[in-house]
């Protein structure tokens, strides 16, 4: 009898932008893991270099680099060194993303007050800077495009290379205050469509991940008081995820490998994977 399958990318080389977060570090190591050699690609070097050394000390084969996914000039330069160092690139993880409060507004939603709101601290949709949704939609997309373009010249001509990009439930179900980010991420899950297609002929494949509700360094602060407990906006995530509970690290991996590994899905191409204990499916009664 033939024994299920195993996920082994010894040999492969995976490029992880935003490489430094807990998201995509977990990602990291789990390629890592799995036998692939690392390049943690972060803006901040030292958060690259720390999950590097994390995954040599595990026995594994991984660099940290610097580098801005909004800047093609910083991408070749890493590409570079990615080339000399471990190879050409087999797989890229679009992992680098994020939101910013200017992109975001104050309340949930409009009230009659927010046409006369003279409270500069005070976000309405009439005062939504457009510099601030421009930097969120360009960190989400562009940070998705402009990696891709740079790295799959190096997958061109190479059999089973592949481009996973990280969605978002935003993507399904925009949330409330953080327009820019919700649109951005809807942009990176057409994109992946787009690009599986466009891509086909010369063999990438090209899927997404969308995470549900994970607790990251980057919207601890939003779901957690101090003390420890939950914020009124977290018993809402919690209220509308039939689990009741967030996302581990951990448990994108299952899907990660699975998209990664030609054996596994070499034949699945331009899908957004769900990864959000059910609140995609859930209505709210």
């Amino acid at each position: 009898m033939q024994k299920t399958f195993s996920v082994d990318l010894s040999g492969k080389v995976a490029v992880v932008t935003g490489g430094g977060g807990v998201l995509c570090a977990e990602m990291a190591r789990a390629l890592a893991n799995s036998g692939a050699r690392i390049a943690i690609v972060d803006l901040k070097q030292e958060a690259a270099e720390a999950v590097a050394a994390e995954i040599r000390a595990a026995g594994g084969e991984a660099i940290g680099l610097a580098a801005n996914v909004l800047e093609r000039v910083s991408l070749e330069q890493a590409a570079t060194e990615v080339l000399n160092r471990l190879g050409p690139c087999d797989l890229l993880i679009n992992g680098a993303g994020g939101n910013h409060p200017k992109g975001t507004t104050t309340r949930e939603a409009m009230t009659a007050a927010d046409l006369g709101e003279a409270d500069p601290a005070v976000v309405t949709f009439f005062t939504l800077d457009p510099d601030g949704m421009r930097f969120v939609f360009d960190l989400n997309f562009l940070g998705t495009l402009l990696p891709s373009q740079v790295f799959a010249k190096q997958m061109v001509g190479r059999e089973g290379c592949s481009i996973l990009n990280i969605s978002s439930m935003n993507a399904f179900r925009p949330l409330t205050k953080i327009p820019a980010y919700s649109a951005a991420k809807a942009a990176v899950s057409n994109f992946t469509q787009w690009l599986a297609v466009h891509l086909a002929p010369v063999g990438v494949r090209v899927n997404a991940i969308a995470p549900g509700f994970f607790v990251t360094n980057q919207n601890r602060a939003l779901l957690f008081s101090p003390s420890g407990e939950p914020t009124a906006r977290a018993g809402k995530i919690l209220n509308n995820t039939p689990m009741k509970r967030f996302g581990e690290a951990s448990e994108l991996t299952g899907t990660l490998l699975w998209l990664a590994s030609e054996e596994a899905s070499g034949f699945v191409n331009g899908i957004v994977v769900p990864v959000d204990g059910g609140f995609s499916a859930y209505s709210g009664v």
